[in-house]
């Protein structure tokens, strides 16, 4: 019947006054009755096929389940859809896919199980936006690995590490482990090394060994990646044969973990290297430090992590010396220049036009060692003109340093920046501090905005960091808003409209301060 059919399909697209059905009365209604015909009987020949088996049950979730309300407010969370462009919300409602983000990381400090009727919308979450992936799988649970085996739609999950609940083997059953390591999927080894190095790391540095060149090469990255978890020096053997790899990016990441162990082998060829470079002025006059850049880049130079070739725009011998500085430990420089601490390193003139170079190195290595002294110095202080401290000559560098620094001292670091230049720089500095903002900083930011409201700026100039108030502030800066919410009287420089925004705004802000302290309150109930 294949050829009838194919000849009954053309004649009812061209119409029958057009071309005649074979084997059919003639007109439209003879077409249609041997077409039903057909359908009937083919239905009635069917043979039935054996039904697919029904998958095991889900593994269970012994953690505590999620709070009622909170339940409640999680499913609102997810069915809050973001708009398109010509269904703008509400300016004063809170953005409640912008919420999702810190209820996940809440309800993942309680050790809460997921409600099992919103699992799929958290996955199908997950699968839109990416950044949510680490909360989802660590909230979803086992489930999550459950579902994703049964829906292609959520194949993502399998990739990931396990969550909570997982079942990996104790790093006290070696065969287990071994079987583990030989036949798990890459996020079941992954997981697995992580577990095995945080017991015994010398086991996991044998575990990889013992598959290193088998694995594939970005396969061998992400796990040289996870040495920087608990990094020390009996991790140089191996670290020191991962720099003649055959991939690049594998040699880089050897060298930056090399590097960032002051006593390794690495480091100390990379001292003597910059210390040949950069040395004292030997006629002691003004030039405190002469610099002489390399003039080659040998083999063994590459070997140990430097480029040979330097970007568009850059000269050679300003970026093999940038990277030998770079690597080589900041506590070189004190007694290689005859002077007691960083500050006065950072002091000491440089000849011949080297010095942004040279600071700007130091500042590398700095955010690379991780060395809380320096940065402080390089940043210099927050009121100074410009906030430019001797190394820190642009946002980007300033907010890698401030992250060498801890929470407290890094909010009090933006906070003075922000009470003496204002917001129009702030918004990358503030994206690296701990949420939610200390009192200083979440002050600093509000008064600051409310100058800016004052002084008639044009309000969608602080979007950006309106959006990062209504995610890091801490809710109990909501009292100090509420005679924010009012417009205020716009002046005659004024940007138009700018007051209504302004107060819009201002109650968009507190609206969703107010809600997160409700969504605190209900995935703690038993809080006081």
């Amino acid at each position: 019947m294949s050829g009838k059919w194919d000849d009954w399909v053309v004649a009812a697209l061209l119409g029958t006054a057009r071309r005649e059905a074979p084997s059919t009365e003639p007109g439209p209604r003879g077409l249609l009755d041997a077409a039903a015909g057909e359908v009937l009987r083919r239905r009635a020949g069917l043979t039935p096929a054996t039904g697919a088996p029904l998958p095991g049950p889900a593994p269970e979730d012994s953690r505590p389940p999620t709070p009622r309300e909170a339940a409640h407010r999680l499913a609102t969370l997810l069915a809050d859809r973001p708009r398109t462009a010509g269904a703008a919300r509400r300016a004063a409602a809170p953005d409640l896919t912008e919420l999702l983000p810190q209820w996940l990381t809440a309800a993942n400090t309680h050790g809460y199980a997921p409600p099992p009727e919103l699992l799929p919308d958290l996955l199908d979450a997950a699968r839109s936006r990416t950044d949510l992936r680490p909360a989802v799988l660590a909230y979803a649970g086992p489930r999550a690995r459950w579902l994703a085996r049964l829906n292609p739609r959520w194949r993502f999950v399998l990739r990931a590490a396990p969550g909570p609940g997982s079942s990996l083997p104790s790093v006290d059953d070696p065969q287990a482990v071994a079987r583990l390591w030989r036949e798990g999927l890459f996020a079941e080894r992954a997981a697995l090394f992580d577990t095995v190095r945080g017991h015994d790391p010398a086991a996991a540095r044998a575990l990889l060994r013992s598959t290193w060149d088998a694995e594939r090469a970005e396969d061998r990255l992400m796990f040289l990646d996870a040495f920087r978890a608990g990094l020390g020096p009996a991790d140089e053997p191996f670290l020191e044969v991962a720099l003649a790899d055959r991939s690049r990016n594998v040699r880089a990441t050897a060298a930056d973990l090399l590097a960032a162990l002051p006593g390794s082998a690495l480091a100390a060829r990379m001292a003597e290297r910059a210390a040949a470079c950069v040395a004292p002025d030997p006629a002691g006059g003004a030039a405190g430090i002469v610099v002489t850049a390399p003039r080659t880049c040998d083999p063994d130079m590459e070997r140990d992590g430097v480029l040979a070739r330097p970007p568009a725009g850059r000269g050679e011998r300003s970026w093999w010396l940038g990277q030998l500085v770079e690597a080589a430990p900041l506590a070189t420089w004190p007694g290689r220049l005859g002077v007691p601490d960083a500050r006065a390193v950072l002091a000491l003139p440089v000849a011949e036009g080297w010095r942004d170079d040279l600071h700007a190195a130091w500042c590398r290595a700095a955010i690379r060692q991780g060395d809380a002294g320096w940065a402080r110095v390089l940043l210099g202080a927050p009121a100074a003109p410009g906030a430019g401290g001797p190394g820190a000559v642009s946002l980007a560098e300033r907010a890698k340093l401030l992250a060498v620094l801890g929470a407290g001292e890094r909010a009090d670091w933006v906070a003075g920046f922000i009470a003496t230049h204002g917001l129009s720089e702030a918004f990358q500095l503030l994206g690296g501090c701990a949420v939610p903002w200390s009192p200083a900083l979440g002050g600093a930011v509000v008064d600051a905005l409310n100058i800016a409201r004052d002084a008639g700026s044009y309000p969608w100039s602080f979007s950006g960091v309106m959006g990062l108030a209504e995610r890091c502030l801490d809710p109990a800066e909501g009292e100090r808003l509420t005679g924010l919410t009012a417009t205020p009287d716009e002046s005659e420089d004024a940007a138009p409209g700018a007051g209504g925004y302004w107060a819009e705004s201002f109650q968009r802000l507190l609206g969703t301060l107010e809600l997160r302290a409700v969504m605190r309150a209900e995935l703690a109930p038993d809080a006081p």
